[in-house]
């Protein structure tokens, strides 16, 4: 915790300390594949983020509802069934009481992330003591860039290259950029990711997270979805290898080293630790700092190096202190340039262990929190690990990171 704040001036308002925040629990719903044929083809983005905080509220009952103070929801496209202001709507179709207010939030891929940090700055000024922060994308009624008007300028004034706001190409300038980190290299980091997932699922350590859902189809009738779709367990390097490159002819990236277009929500409840506590919250992780950073837009995969740096300068931490990575794969390349500017290994078994977006899938605003609650559930595996981090590269230019401690350290020296 941080020091107390100075006395205030006479006659001012009483200083506050700042309080620590912490990361109770998150849920999400399985992850689909976008398109018609995908699990949730027919299914409201809203409804998926109602199953989130309904599910939130049935695994916590010692949380009376009206005790929560905000509902923070991400999305990157905020029209249709992900618009209207939807951490308001979505808590008053959950049946929270009306009481409780919401908003809606987006900064891209890092829609769920800022969300989280949003209400853990307001918890940690004071303002708050308990909220539900989360994020949802449904790329198949919402395909990323639906109804946006760029303005020409960017392009007019030479603000950015043309490849900026095609997330793909930006992709292939970082190989162009470090050319060391090659097509094989990103091929073998993809089909790891496949096998870390695949083995994740078969040890029980990925769906303890899962609000399963109802899904409808016209043709087929009635499902449950209770599954992520993406995964294509049994990739190998081989198979990555013949895919084509369709951001530029003899490219690097494919569809097997970059996450696919997913739908799906995720939703976790942020908290004063001593509010927690006074209602018997669990605690899965303690907030120690975060930081985002601006890059160039052409490049914005290399975002999280820059944030990464800037969360560990302000909380007095190394990259040496960081025993757990949750590096969102939004392409392989992007995780390697920033594992290869801290000097850790591609296969480092500290990152992404339960494997990540390359397999389970990367809908967009939602990822940060399924970063965050995996980081939580490998914490309580792990007595030995102190701090953790969840990081991303987000569209535009820039990288989000935030700084996690585990609760149930033991003291030892990692």
């Amino acid at each position: 915790m941080a020091a107390p704040a100075a006395p205030a001036p006479t006659g001012s308002a009483t200083a506050r300390a700042v309080r620590n925040v912490v990361f109770v629990d998150g849920v999400r719903t399985p992850f689909g594949k976008a398109g018609k044929k995908g699990i949730y083809a027919e299914t409201r983005a809203d409804d998926l983020v109602v199953k989130v905080i309904r599910e939130l509220l049935r695994r916590h009952p010692e949380l009376p509802p009206e005790r929560i103070d905000e509902v923070a929801i991400a999305a990157t496209t905020q029209i249709g069934d992900q618009g209207l202001t939807i951490g308001r709507t979505a808590a008053l179709l959950a049946g929270l009481p009306k009481s409780v207010p919401g908003y809606a939030i987006d900064r891209m891929c890092a829609g769920a992330m800022t969300a989280v940090t949003n209400v853990a700055s307001s918890i940690g000024f004071g303002a708050y003591d308990i909220a539900i922060a989360g994020g949802v994308e449904h790329m198949g009624r919402h395909p990323m860039g639906e109804g946006v008007d760029p303005n020409p300028r960017f392009l007019a004034d030479q603000l950015v290259d043309t490849s900026a706001l095609v997330m793909g190409q930006t992709a292939e300038n970082l190989h162009d950029r470090f050319p060391h980190l090659t097509k094989e290299r990103t091929d073998a980091f993809a089909a790891a990711s496949q096998a870390r997932y695949d083995a994740a699922v078969k040890a029980g350590k990925i769906g303890p997270e899962f609000v399963t859902v109802a899904t409808r189809s016209a043709e087929q009738g009635w499902g449950l979805a209770s599954a992520d779709e993406p995964p294509r367990p049994g990739t190998t390097v081989e198979t990555l290898a013949g895919l084509k490159t369709p951001f530029r002819p003899h490219g690097r990236i494919t569809a097997g080293n970059a996450a696919g277009l997913n739908d799906g929500a995720t939703g976790c409840i942020v908290a004063d630790e001593d509010t927690a506590r006074e209602l018997g919250l669990p605690i899965g992780m303690r907030m120690v700092g975060f930081a985002f950073a601006g890059v160039e837009p052409e490049v914005m995969g290399v975002g999280p190096v820059p944030a990464t740096e800037k969360a560990l300068a302000r909380t007095g931490l190394s990259i040496e202190d960081i025993g757990l990575f949750e590096v969102n794969e939004a392409f392989a390349i992007q995780v390697l340039a920033f594992l290869d500017h801290f000097g850790i290994a591609d296969d480092d078994p500290r990152v992404n262990q339960w494997g990540g977006a390359i397999a389970v899938g990367h809908p967009l605003a939602s990822s940060g929190v399924r970063l965050m609650t995996q980081l939580s559930r490998q914490f309580a595996e792990r007595p030995d690990v102190r701090y953790g981090i969840t990081t991303m590269c987000i569209g535009i230019g820039m990288g989000g990171t935030v700084i996690w401690e585990n609760p149930n350290w033991d003291g030892s020296d990692k």
